[in-house]
């Protein structure tokens, strides 16, 4: 068992960005799981005729199946008998680097998902999950091109996690879920407005500093303290000035809530521009440095 082969796989990747594209006949999928009723649940939400579903009741099973079969999509649970999920994404991400593989688990703690992070899973979700939310990442798994370097972790503890990344949409989608799940003792609201805040800053950072331009980093920390969480955020770009943001609502004079809006139409900007107001007004603090393309986010925990 540990000398895991895998089949050849036949795909065509196109594009690593939000919308990259993957190929293929059929799409495989395996489901590890030793709950059945939740077997049954994620098979109900794959379903689709393009997709070959199988599944199995713990690690060593999926990796005979593995052994003989190759997959574009693995999804296990962590806590099961004998070889556990993160046991099995280590060993999956060995042997086939190309598999996508998406970490569930019903008791979910920040040193598991540091780990997932740190074995390059291609996402993390904690029971009872989203079923909109699962679906829409294991279409984003599918169709996304081999892009695993997107993430790399330069130092991963629960309290202290730094990251470089690549400037692509869809590796920030991938990492707002991760981070979200760091957060296990805030409530629902506590985590969504933070995780919210911090999409916002971290899509800024992407679009405007990094250009989209796959070929440029930024630098991500997150540190978590008895009292606050802190996220520090340096993109790759030239930065900016409050003062010369006219297409941002945080720019718009009092009173005139929408005249952003005007000078985005006749900049011929997309719709928005709401993305450093809505942070600001979710988190305690948001600071940047003086040249504009660093910013620290923090929320204190009361």
């Amino acid at each position: 068992m540990d000398g895991l082969r895998l089949g050849p796989r036949l795909h065509v990747a196109v594009d690593c960005g939000y919308g990259g594209v993957r190929s293929m006949a059929q799409q495989s999928i395996l489901v590890v799981d030793d709950d059945a009723a939740v077997r049954r649940l994620l098979l109900a939400v794959l379903a689709s005729p393009d997709r070959r579903i199988e599944e199995a009741s713990d690690g060593r099973e999926a990796l005979e199946r593995l052994e003989s079969t190759p997959y574009d999509l693995v999804l296990t649970d962590v806590r099961m008998p004998g070889m556990d999920g993160l046991e099995l994404l280590r060993r999956i991400r060995g042997a086939s680097p190309r598999t996508r593989v998406i970490v569930m688990t019903g008791g979910s703690t920040p040193s598991s998902v540091v780990q997932s992070l740190r074995d390059q899973a291609f996402t993390y979700f904690s029971k009872p999950f989203s079923q909109e939310a699962v679906a829409h990442m294991i279409s984003q798994a599918l169709t996304a091109a081999a892009c695993d370097d997107d993430i790399e972790v330069l130092s991963a503890k629960p309290a202290w996690i730094s990251l470089r990344v690549r400037c692509r949409l869809g590796t920030a989608e991938r990492l707002i879920q991760f981070l979200r799940e760091m957060e296990v003792s805030l409530t629902a609201p506590q985590r969504d407005e933070v995780a919210m805040a911090f999409h916002e800053l971290l899509a800024n950072a992407i679009e405007h500093g990094g250009q989209c331009d796959s070929q440029k980093w930024l630098r991500l920390t997150y540190i978590r303290t008895s009292r606050a969480i802190l996220y520090h955020i340096a993109d790759p770009g030239e930065g900016f000035s409050m003062e010369e943001l006219p297409h941002a609502a945080v720019s718009n004079p009092p009173g005139e809530p929408w005249q952003h809006v005007q000078e985005r139409e006749q900049r011929g900007i997309r719709p928005g521009g709401f993305g450093i107001l809505l942070a600001r007004n979710l988190v305690d603090e948001l600071i940047y440095n003086e040249k504009g393309n660093e910013v620290l986010l923090v929320k204190y925990l009361v």
